[in-house]
């Protein structure tokens, strides 16, 4: 299972590039907001920004409702660098537009998906990745974790090229049993990373070790 930071935060990218352990980033309007960037303008060097620091996959979202626009938005968004792959929600437009760049070789992320038919039918229209979103579904009292399980089964079951990309993860344990159920990607915050690394009988199992060094110095 592949690690992604969900993240607009230019530092959090350079902290968890710098641990070596994530294989690309995700972003989102709202992500972007929270870092007072104004302008499309200021936006787009923002994503620049973001793929000359990671030099690795970068999802960028359009905000476009209409299939014409989400394209627009997408070719804008593309031409900025190799790495930026386009973040599309998974409507009827949203659809559409994912053919339109698979057919152009263009790297397209499905979002906001919140079932398995979803997800089928992105990848049916070549979504570089689909990403469901377990946290919110486990919110309304839904199971996000079997959604996330019966589109992976599907994806392995007719060898969609597509890869899974489970977002809207909230806890350290969504993340264990997302790796259980063997889906290729989860897309996190940095504390969560923060989180993962952490446990408290290594730092006690370090501190024994250096008391114990007293002994041999």
């Amino acid at each position: 299972m592949k690690i992604f930071l969900d993240s607009g935060n230019l530092k959090e990218i350079k902290k968890a590039k710098s641990l070596g352990v994530i294989r690309g980033v995700t972003t989102n309007p709202t992500l972007i907001a929270k870092e007072k960037i104004k302008g499309r303008k200021a936006f787009l060097k923002h994503v620049k920004d973001m793929c000359d620091i990671t030099q690795l996959p970068v999802s960028a979202e359009v905000i476009g409702l209409e299939t014409n626009e989400i394209i627009d938005e997408g070719e804008e968004l593309s031409a900025i660098d190799p790495n930026v792959v386009i973040k599309i929600p998974l409507n009827e437009c949203g659809l559409k537009a994912i053919s339109y760049f698979s057919k152009k070789n263009i790297a397209t992320n499905a979002t906001v998906i919140f079932s398995p038919l979803q997800a089928v039918l992105a990848a049916t229209n070549g979504a570089s990745y689909v990403s469901p979103y377990l946290g919110r579904l486990d919110k309304i009292c839904h199971n996000g974790l079997d959604m996330v399980q019966t589109a992976s089964k599907i994806f392995k079951i007719y060898n969609y090229q597509s890869e899974i990309i489970v977002a809207s993860i909230r806890s350290i344990h969504q993340i264990l049993e997302t790796a259980k159920a063997g889906v290729d990607i989860v897309t996190i915050s940095y504390t969560l990373i923060e989180e993962m690394l952490y446990h408290p009988l290594t730092d006690i199992g370090i501190q024994q070790f250096l008391d114990d060094w007293k002994n041999v110095e």
